[in-house]
């Protein structure tokens, strides 16, 4: 029960996270973050390697089953699945919105992919996650996915990671 009370304050900071002065949202979903329309979340995303390619946030139902599922197979299962797609900035951070169709709580992937193949490439691609924990060699889990989202516009920040040598995944110093 501790951690669940962790998990809520933890939340509740995060929502309280400032989107950086200046910053454009990106996405076909903006209007829903900039006039606090809900339920949406507002991703700031740091750590970017470059300007390549693009950005794919992606929102899975919080299950085992569906997150990081693909498309055809969660649209067979009837399941919701959302992704916005948005060129990678030429510098600093970026800040996406993504709809999310009821409060409660999702699952978030955001990739960067880098060479445009639209698949993720293990030695190029970047990937993160709300929770901002190392991913290291390991397929990334669930629980460093989850984000609890309220009927308003949600805030997380996202630093983006990169293979980074033997130790897999992990920000850039």
């Amino acid at each position: 029960m501790a951690a669940r009370g962790l998990t809520i304050a933890l939340a509740a900071a995060l929502a309280t996270v400032a989107v950086p002065a200046g910053a454009q949202v990106l996405g076909p979903d903006a209007a829903a973050c900039n006039g606090g329309e809900g339920p949406a979340i507002r991703a700031t995303i740091t750590g970017l390697k470059d300007a390549q390619g693009t950005l794919k946030l992606e929102l899975y139902p919080a299950t085992e089953e569906d997150f990081l599922a693909g498309d055809d197979e969660l649209a067979a299962r009837g399941r919701p699945f959302r992704r916005i797609t948005v060129p990678a900035p030429a510098s600093g951070s970026a800040v996406i919105c993504i709809r999310v169709p009821n409060p409660g709580r999702w699952a978030l992937f955001l990739g960067h992919d880098r060479d445009g193949k639209r698949k993720f490439n293990f030695w190029s691609d970047g990937a993160g996650f709300p929770s901002n924990r190392r991913i290291g060699r390991a397929r990334p889990k669930l629980a460093d996915a989850i984000i609890d989202v309220g009927n308003g516009v949600t805030n997380t920040q996202i630093v983006e990671q990169y293979l980074r040598g033997l130790g897999g995944f992990g920000p850039l110093k």
